[in-house]
């Protein structure tokens, strides 16, 4: 029986983790190797440590309210996108809110985790950790990895011919930006072009005498600002849309995508990408298409080569005088405390039953949570594996034999392995992710019943934002105040932007309403549909997240 649990880890995942643990009766103890709670999302000046922090101006890709945690709205008062000072600020509310900070022991390394030595009987973890060069060792009946993915730095070097050898300007991975001083007045070439990319692009094209953004992939660019100025998120990540895209033919879901990306600019005009490629990433970045367009920020294809002063792309061209060159080329994850029989198991989320169990191991003690990149917020989908991995060490949820565990798992792993600078292995649809993790924790809301029984409630859930609050209505765990919070997530959304207020005497409620009557027969039927068949799987057409 699991009682005692080590969450390594402060950050979000190890947060959850904690409260999800003494949701279920459980004793946990938190290890986290800084003096504070925030993982990345606290910021520091200084990049002299290993720890991973977010650069000064970061906003977050995702909206407040499709980004929170489940039983925890964020104040109303805070804007819709948020800088890491703020972010940081929710998770302090939190963390008092629910008493989590006396579980944390800070500054305490976790140097070991390894299986008793009666493991398959036990399921007991050896942990041993350091807090001011004194070593202790402790028991635990499971583990909670909390580390995420931003762990090391993924430096390609060896792709780059030249880059060591002769180029005599600086280079170095995102990891170390913080601000734009050390780049004013000088030519910086920026290689890789995710939403860090995208964002250091801009924003040293304020200060920099020419920035350079060099990519080898096309690249969609959409704004966090959708439709009548709402949040995107809110607005695309609908149980209606997802419904939509299960129902449409992919070809068909992909030509309305890539019409809709169009219709803000032609980014074949742009050189970011066409509507011919199967292959694409998508960013979040709303400046970024103008500085293009007013040649701030120029693109280029992928460096062949760099010389003493210059880099030499692979259309021929070359851009001389070169002062800087900024990897954003992402992160790769590590476990290193854990044991090798274990981490050798461990080659990505797609090794892990539901991205989370190692089904290799005897007993189902040990999860990894956070390891996931959705198209929507990492903090909902780490908030649910928490809940469900909890509700399995409480016994009240249960896992299937290991056979079935490593046939689900093989069934899902792609049959090639991807290069280490690929994140798709990583990437999976929002709504599919935590409804799938929601029904093996017993807290996925069934439209059919809600249509039944709370018509109002179903039709704001199925055709407006699939916020974290859908997840508190049923099951283990219910919040009173769930259905409070998804009838006024709009409200919220708007509450910040009220602080010049004008007259507006049009009245749009009637139209509301026929719109609800005429949609009441369409969330019959998908409520139906979504009962009688298994939820769609990964979607590379959904939308991205930070």
């Amino acid at each position: 029986m699991v009682q005692r649990v080590a969450v390594i880890g402060a950050g979000v995942g190890g947060l959850v983790s904690v409260k999800c643990c003494l949701d279920e009766g459980l004793e946990p103890i938190c290890f986290e190797s800084s003096q504070d709670i925030g993982g990345i999302w606290r910021y520091t000046d200084s990049t002299d440590d290993s720890r991973v922090s977010v650069y000064h101006s970061i906003i977050t890709n995702t909206s407040k309210e499709m980004s929170c945690f489940s039983d925890f709205p964020y104040p109303e008062d805070f804007p819709s996108y948020l800088p890491h000072s703020l972010v940081l600020e929710y998770f302090r509310m939190y963390a008092q809110h629910f008493n989590l900070l006396r579980h944390i022991r800070f500054q305490t390394t976790v140097l070991s985790v390894s299986k008793r030595p009666d493991f398959t009987t036990s399921g007991q973890w050896e942990v041993v950790t350091e807090t001011g060069r004194v070593r202790q060792s402790h028991i635990f009946d499971a583990i909670m990895v909390c580390t995420g993915h931003y762990q090391e730095p993924y430096l390609p070097l060896a792709s780059f011919p030249g880059i060591e050898s002769r180029f005599k300007g600086q280079h170095f991975h995102s990891r170390e930006y913080r601000d734009v001083e050390a780049f004013r007045g000088k030519r910086v070439l920026v290689v890789g072009i995710g939403n860090t990319g995208g964002d250091l692009s801009v924003e040293l094209s304020r200060v920099a005498a020419k920035v350079f953004l060099s990519t080898r992939s096309n690249t969609w660019v959409i704004s966090r600002v959708s439709d009548h100025g709402f949040p995107c998120d809110m607005v695309g990540t609908t149980r209606f849309n997802h419904f939509l895209e299960w129902l449409l033919p992919s070809a068909l879901t992909r030509r309305i995508r890539f019409r809709k990306f169009n219709s803000w600019f032609n980014h074949t005009n742009y050189g970011l990408a066409s509507s011919k490629s199967s292959k694409f990433k998508i960013i979040i970045n709303e400046e970024l298409p103008f500085c293009l367009l007013s040649g701030t920020v120029v693109l280029k294809p992928n460096v062949k080569e760099f010389t003493e002063n210059s880099a030499v792309f692979e259309d021929g061209t070359t851009e001389e005088n070169i002062d800087v060159v900024l990897f954003a080329t992402g992160y790769n994850f590590s476990f290193p405390f854990l044991e090798e029989s274990v981490r050798s198991i461990i080659n990505d989320n797609r090794s892990l039953y539901k991205c989370v169990f190692p089904p290799q191991l005897e007993k189902p003690t040990l999860a990894i949570i956070g390891l996931i990149q959705l198209t929507g917020s990492i903090m909902v989908g780490s908030e649910m594996q928490a809940r469900w991995v909890t509700g399995v060490f409480a016994g009240w949820n249960k896992l299937p034999p290991p056979s079935r565990m490593m046939a689900d798992v093989l069934k899902r792993k792609p049959p090639v392995k991807r290069n280490a600078s690929e994140r798709e292995n990583l990437k999976m649809s929002f709504i599919s992710y935590t409804d799938e993790i929601a029904a093996c924790a017993g807290v996925k809301p069934s439209m059919l019943r809600l249509l039944l029984t709370d018509p109002q409630l179903a039709l704001a859930v199925f055709f407006g934002p699939c916020s974290p609050y859908q997840f508190r209505l049923v099951g283990r765990g219910k919040w009173s105040g769930a259905r409070a919070a998804i009838l006024t997530q709009w409200q919220r959304t708007l509450k910040p932007l009220r602080s010049r207020v004008v007259d507006d005497n049009s009245d749009s409620s009637s139209g509301w309403h026929w719109m609800c009557l005429l949609a009441l027969p369409a969330a019959l039927t998908a409520g139906f549909l979504f009962s009688k068949y298994p939820q769609p799987g990964w979607s590379p057409w959904a939308r991205p997240q930070l």
